[in-house]
């Protein structure tokens, strides 16, 4: 930890970065994110096992980009994320210098997008074991019982927006439940403009979601927004091939298309 935060004074004290996106200790033992601007306060900056949140959601807040350079601590979610940022013209390179720590105690630092890329591993969903058996158990549905399974779930939805709010590829400047001339997604919590939101959602992250599992994470009812987004991220791998946030070049499926992409997708 000491690593981090001799990293983190150093790029402060130089100049280099303005800000440093980390975590710092939270409510009940747990950890949050902190940005920090003083180099005389690194000290509260921690990681550990308690370090899950996907700090990339940060990079595109206009309060944060008006601070200056940030550093930010590089998860492989993160990582992930600047990448595909970068491949929908979002972060530019030497945009933003990541702090990798390591398990010696020492930090990686990467300054380029080439930098990152290399340092990306591969992009598998890590999911508890209760998650890969829910994920078995909708898998073995059949097609009606799956529908069935996803009204349930977002029958429950208070349509509080946090998995927006906590997913990093949601950065639109107007979201589309905030138009209301006309209105696509009806405003109050009930089945259908539940079901019209996150149908919306999911496609809109179809091949650009780095599973992170924030979705999941910051539901307050515990929707596996997760999960749904897993099966998608596997349809448009096998579909079209590639993945997510594994270059900062890539067109990811929903935004190009080729002759000879396969139409087994719309039987």
């Amino acid at each position: 930890m000491t690593g981090l935060q001799d990293a983190a004074r150093d790029l402060l004290q130089s100049g280099e970065a303005a800000v440093v996106i980390g975590f710092g200790g939270g409510s009940a033992g747990g950890a949050r994110p902190l940005m920090v601007r003083d180099p005389t306060s690194v000290g509260d900056l921690i990681f550990d096992d308690r370090c899950v949140h996907n700090l990339a959601v940060y990079l595109l807040k206009p309060e944060v980009k008006s601070l200056g350079k940030p550093a930010i601590v590089g998860t492989q979610a993160v990582l992930r994320s600047i990448l595909q940022l970068a491949s929908e013209q979002q972060v530019k390179d030497r945009d933003v210098i990541a702090l990798i720590p390591e398990a010696d105690g020492g930090v990686r630092r990467l300054e380029t997008l080439g930098e990152i890329e290399g340092a990306v591993s591969k992009p598998d969903a890590v999911l508890s074991p209760e998650e890969q058996n829910c994920l078995d158990e909708i898998a073995s549905l059949s097609r009606e019982e799956r529908w069935r399974f996803w009204q349930e779930e977002f029958s429950r939805c208070l349509k509080c927006y946090a998995c927006r709010a906590a997913c990093p590829m949601c950065y639109c400047s107007q979201c589309i439940v905030e138009v209301n001339q006309p209105q696509w997604i009806p405003v109050p919590a009930h089945p259908l403009g539940n079901m019209g939101w996150h149908l919306v959602r999911a496609m809109h992250l179809a091949g650009r979601c780095v599973n992170c599992g924030e979705c999941a994470r910051a539901c307050p009812v515990d929707i596996p927004l997760n999960l749904l987004n897993q099966v998608i991220e596997k349809e448009v791998a096998e579909q079209f091939g590639g993945k997510a946030g594994l270059s900062a070049t890539a067109s990811y499926a929903l935004s190009t298309f080729t002759t000879d992409d396969k139409d087994t997708f719309i039987r």
